[in-house]
């Protein structure tokens, strides 16, 4: 198993002070409370729509607010003799929270708790809701392919018929944890058309398409919770390897969907994943716990929590509790671990993001759960933060840690969480939702040294009381970064230009259009040539003084020349640039041989 040097875990006691009145400068370490009216502070980016959450999808008594925990040592009070039980709560904690998105033929969909929500997009104005389905259960993360809605459920109250009351007892027939499937062909009379149970249900999904069969997409199962009794799900059994080897822990689950039949979805394998190469042990990964005196507590590697996939690589991240892997999906039916990385640093490795190239991986780490304060002054900033990894022969290596650089309030919910890539030409940029620490955009181009270079964010719910909201998911949908906000609702930023980010990289990033996007099924960033893309690669040559004066002259000159319609000189600026790219090294002589090859296209 590789592990990385734990040098920053030795000093980040040490460095725990300056980076605290570091960030206590930060605007967004002292703003004002509000459930509406918080105060809000944004650089580089700004707010351009707020919507409430849909009728029927919010309760300020639904917030979730978790019961502060007792200082160590102290014993809880005892409870009077006499004393009536407590009133079973109205809402179960997140009962009507957002969660995950997708996005599909100019539509948003938006999952929760409660069901999800679908808002037509259109330039400029504000999102339009446009359906809501009601069906409980958690989390309710969606993905969408063609007519097709697929849905993550895994809370022991959903039931098989979307039903509102909730599925008691320890064995309830009526039940459902897995993935459910929609025909959203009419979004006048959305219909759930299957059902897929599986044994620990499902806390996300992930979409991968068959290699060779546009008829046939696989689904791997990433499930989070306990396992389902036996009587309950036939095909279930709990308990550890050495004890029983056909466990429903240490495994994914693997879904084939027949396009032209949904219907007939269902589990073909559960691949042992997290098995020991040598002795295929299946337990082989990381056994939990702390790791040295100055780690924290670990998960234990026994199921993943997400699984982000690149199909034109073959490869998928794994993000597995207690380990990041790396997996060869040419054979999408069995996926084969090819790499592992430990880390001291992180508590529960949550998700993973590629770069384009495929050679970089961004993987956070959910410290505390996403439901508490793991972004104060305090805490050290290795922790609940980003982990930046290297592919280097088909090897994880882990680079360095990149954490929110703003001190959060003690009751905001706030630690790394979702986000995906904004397709700037030559630069590694992700956009992130931090819960209530809001959505920040790290560059993480260099992965050893990955900074903040845009940010918005709002004050806590609750000055005093720790209530759980903020943004779930961040991400880059066609030209806007939609926020899906836990408790308030649903947000649309839009990126402006700075020190950081000029005007023509993000036109260049808002001329990429997909159809679809579900952000854990990655997909090649195509730029058609532009002035704008053009523009983009000069920009970032000049930022890092990599091009001389007159080259960069000249190379202005072309672009002007092309956005005005004429010819220009560039066959003479092509052949300059690709001299100059001979004589570079790293970043900037790819940027200077893309943006040589792009002029050459525009001579020919």
């Amino acid at each position: 198993m590789i592990v990385r040097s734990l040098l920053l875990s030795s000093v980040a006691g040490v460095l725990l002070a300056s980076a605290a009145a570091a960030q206590t400068a930060d605007p967004r370490s002292s703003l004002s409370p509000g459930l509406r009216d918080a105060g809000q502070v944004a650089s580089g980016l700004e707010l351009e729509h707020s919507l409430e959450p849909a009728p029927g999808f919010f309760d300020p008594e639904a917030i979730f607010a978790p019961q502060p925990r007792r200082p160590q040592g102290e014993a809880a009070t005892p409870a009077a003799a006499t004393a009536e039980p407590p009133a079973r709560p109205r809402y179960s904690p997140l009962a009507l929270a957002n969660s995950d998105m997708a996005v599909s033929d100019g539509r948003l969909f938006v999952g929760s708790f409660h069901g999800f929500n679908a808002y037509d997009l259109k330039a400029g104005a504000a999102p339009e809701l446009v359906m809501s389905v009601v069906c409980p259960g958690g989390q309710g993360d969606v993905s969408v392919h063609g007519d097709l809605l697929f849905m993550s459920v895994e809370q022991n109250r959903a039931r098989l018929d979307c039903g509102t009351a909730e599925a008691e007892g320890e064995v309830n027939a009526d039940r459902f944890r897995g993935i459910r499937i929609f025909d959203i062909s009419d979004l006048n009379a959305p219909r759930q058309i299957a059902a897929v149970q599986t044994c620990r249900g499902s806390h996300t999904h992930t979409q991968v398409p068959h290699p060779t069969d546009p008829n046939v997409l696989y689904l791997y199962n990433s499930a989070t919770s306990g396992v389902r009794k036996s009587e309950e799900l036939g095909i279930c059994s709990d308990g550890q390897p050495g004890e029983n080897p056909e466990t429903a822990l240490y495994s994914i689950d693997v879904i084939k969907v027949p396009l032209d039949a949904p219907e007939q979805a269902a589990i073909v394998s559960r691949p042992r994943i997290f098995a020991d190469r040598e002795t295929g042990a299946i337990a082989g990964l990381w056994r939990g716990g702390a790791a040295g005196i100055a780690s924290q507590r670990t998960a234990q590697t026994n199921h993943c929590h997400d699984i982000t996939v690149y199909p034109e690589l073959n490869l998928a991240a794994g993000a597995c509790s207690g380990n990041g892997i790396l997996l060869d999906i040419s054979n999408p039916e069995q996926p084969s671990r090819i790499s592992e990385l430990f880390d001291a640093d992180m508590a529960y490795w949550h998700s993973a993001t590629f770069n384009d190239a495929g050679d970089r991986i961004v993987f956070t780490d959910e410290w505390g759960g996403g439901t508490s304060a793991r972004c104060r002054a305090e805490d050290p900033a290795t922790w609940g933060a980003n982990l930046i990894a290297t592919v280097e022969d088909r090897q994880l290596k882990g680079q360095s840690f990149f954490k929110l650089p703003a001190s959060q309030a003690a009751s905001e919910n706030c630690v790394a969480h979702n986000g995906n890539l904004i397709p700037v030409p030559g630069r590694d940029l992700m956009v992130q939702a931090w819960y209530q620490g809001g959505v920040s955009v790290m560059d993480f181009t260099d992965p050893a040294r990955p900074m903040e270079i845009a940010y918005f964010d709002r004050g806590p719910l609750d000055a005093e009381r720790l209530m759980v909201g903020g943004a779930w998911s961040a991400y880059w949908f066609n030209g806007r970064i939609y926020a899906s906000e836990i408790a308030r609702g649903l947000d649309v930023l839009k990126l402006v230009p700075g020190e950081h980010l000029s005007a023509a990289e993000i036109a260049a990033a808002e001329s990429v259009r997909l159809d679809t996007i579900n952000p854990q099924t990655q997909t090649r960033i195509v730029w058609a040539d532009s002035p704008d893309v053009a523009q983009a690669w000069l920009d970032q040559l000049m930022r890092n003084r990599a091009i001389e004066g007159e080259l960069a002259s000249r190379a202005q000159s072309a672009i002007e020349s092309w956005r005005a319609g004429q010819g220009g000189d560039a066959s003479g600026v092509s052949e300059a640039l690709a001299a100059a790219a001979s004589r570079a090294t790293g970043r900037d002589k790819t940027r200077l041989t893309e943006l040589s090859a792009l002029f050459g296209r525009r001579a020919a």
